[in-house]
């Protein structure tokens, strides 16, 4: 039995303009452990680059119709939407025609709201699914304001490097933003260290200051730095479908798990962000 059974899904956008911190590997991950433990959960990949379409075994000439034809206003959500190898979980896939749609909505009025349109046109009919999730782009651009505009809330993954804090104050200063002008619903969800790797002392160091910076936001959960996450995408499957037992697969199931308490205690009035 969901939380969400008689509400609407929770759209969460999962952003970090910085590439290389896990963005779409944890979007992958923790949409496959979301449907593992039960709830009904669509990918949106609004990334160009396709990766979260591909770690999905999504192929490119399976993608007849995608996310660039939802940011056009030329399809519905439902029939941009597949069904994917893991059972609950679908996805709006992404193509590389999403480079150039900047340009072609950008006298629009409504370039802004052109996912939360979609978003909302479809839960408005059949609201099938209880987590929806955004994979952005690596970048503070129009397809991310979009995502930001149609979510409400965001999943920030941090890498446990030196710069991590520094690329996210940038992050945090947009998302006020945001909340002040186009979505004032819009809260941080919470922050995700990743690629953590326990050997390394300055990767402890950045969780502990992290912490320390941004209290209960960040995670207990921690994704380690892990040879099977990393490898699963290249045979188009989550890391839980690759290697169940593995450290990585394990490590999403409790952020999953971790994410649906935060949740349950966001409508309790336990509100973060």
């Amino acid at each position: 039995m969901s939380i969400h059974d008689d509400i609407r899904p929770r759209v969460i956008a999962l952003a970090n303009q910085k590439g290389g911190v896990g963005k779409t590997t944890t979007a992958i991950n923790l949409a496959t452990a979301l449907a593992a433990i039960g709830e009904e959960v669509l990918l949106v990949d609004l990334d160009p680059q396709g990766n979260a379409s591909t770690g999905l075994g999504i192929g490119s000439d399976e993608r007849e119709l995608s996310t660039y034809d939802l940011m056009l206003a030329e399809q519905s959500l439902k029939t941009v939407v597949q069904s994917t190898a893991v059972p609950r979980l679908s996805i709006a896939p992404s193509t590389m025609d999403l480079l150039g749609v900047e340009m072609e909505i950008s006298n629009e009025a409504d370039r802004i709201y052109r996912l939360k349109k979609a978003v909302a046109g479809h839960l408005g009919r059949t609201p099938d699914f209880t987590y929806i999730l955004i994979d952005c782009p690596p970048s503070l651009n129009l397809l991310t304001l979009n995502a930001l505009a149609a979510s409400d809330s965001v999943l920030v993954p941090l890498q446990t490097e030196f710069f991590a804090l520094e690329g996210l104050s940038q992050l945090l200063k947009t998302i006020e933003q945001v909340r002040a002008t186009i979505n004032n619903q819009l809260t941080i969800q919470g922050i995700v260290m990743t690629m953590f790797d326990k050997r390394n002392n300055l990767a402890s160091q950045v969780v502990e200051d992290a912490r320390s910076t941004l209290g209960d936001l960040v995670y207990e959960t921690i994704i380690p730095r892990n040879v099977r996450i990393s490898e699963a995408p290249s045979f188009g499957k989550p890391v839980l479908l690759y290697d169940m037992k593995c450290a990585g697969s394990q490590a999403y199931l409790r952020l999953a798990s971790e994410l649906i308490q935060r949740e349950k205690n966001l409508f309790s009035g336990d509100k973060h962000g």
